[in-house]
């Protein structure tokens, strides 16, 4: 049974910034895209960020190039996003994904975790 469990999340002032961890169990953590994305109410799920099964290739989306990193662990099977210089903007549920691969003109991914809430006050 795969689980992707996320955590990490809170309310922070605008400027700020918090670190979102997942950790995965029951899939072969190091052979997968790993990747993130968020959603607010009434809008379609957004893709963020998707890193290589090996880390050596991460993409962005453009709203959040600069901003955000994510990286991974995978002897701890653990995936990370660092959010920087948060924008009240940013405030959405953030979801952990694995195997994200591209579909058409967007990315897609075949597990999910139940997502984190993110706040960011201005």
């Amino acid at each position: 049974q795969v689980q992707l469990v996320e955590s990490g999340g809170g309310l922070v002032q605008a400027g700020g910034s918090l670190r979102l961890s997942c950790a995965a169990s029951g899939l072969t953590f190091s052979s997968m895209a790993m990747g993130w994305f968020r959603q607010v109410p009434g809008k379609e799920r957004e893709f963020l960020a998707r890193i290589s099964w090996s880390g050596g290739r991460t993409d962005y989306a453009d709203s959040v190039r600069g901003r955000f990193t994510t990286s991974r662990d995978n002897a701890k099977n653990t995936v990370y996003l660092q959010m920087n210089s948060l924008k009240p903007e940013d405030t959405a549920v953030y979801y952990c994904a694995a195997q994200v691969v591209i579909c058409g003109s967007n990315w897609c991914a075949d597990y999910w975790g139940q997502g984190t809430q993110v706040t960011v006050s201005s």
